[in-house]
């Protein structure tokens, strides 16, 4: 078993996943059965979003939130929506904005693979044809919100903060 701190004084940087869970899932079709017996060519959108709580000691809960609509013309055919949820270790990031970059990038694409096979599961159980969410680099939407977080803050007040 190797030792977490090396001698050198410097903590070793550690990202552990404990434990992959759905904390919440649900599947609404508010048309059942009629939706069924319409042509199948629905308008799609998806949601995510992506919550980080603090738990004991150096374990943090990073959990997506995945809101896929359907519809078809006005008619929304189904909403299903899953949170899945990861508990991670995080150890050894004394720099605050590289620990958030772990947390807000990447955690999240840990998590998304089960997300995904989660409302793919729940689409299927429906009575609906396969849904295959698209991959998402998580990494470069935290850089954006990043940057846009930045470009908000007035010049002035950004001086202040240094």
């Amino acid at each position: 078993m190797t030792d977490p701190k090396p001698t050198s004084g410097v903590p070793q940087r550690q990202v552990l996943l404990q434990k992959i869970y759905v904390k919440d899932a649900s599947l609404e079709v508010p048309l059942a059965p009629q939706i069924f017996t319409r042509p199948w060519q629905p308008q799609v959108d998806v949601q995510i979003n992506t919550e980080v709580k603090n738990l004991d000691g150096d374990n943090v809960q990073v959990m997506l939130s995945v809101t896929v609509t359907a519809r078809l013309g006005d008619d929304v055919a189904f909403l299903a929506e899953a949170h899945q949820a990861g508990i991670f270790l995080v150890r050894g990031f004394p720099d605050a904005s590289e620990r958030q970059a772990v947390l807000g990038g990447y955690c999240p694409s840990l998590i998304f693979p089960f997300a995904r096979e989660t409302i793919a599961d729940l689409v299927q159980r429906g009575g609906f044809p396969q849904l295959l969410l698209q991959p998402i680099n998580f990494e470069a939407l935290y850089l954006e919100h990043l940057n846009r977080s930045r470009a908000q803050v007035p010049p002035a007040a950004a001086a202040a903060a240094h």
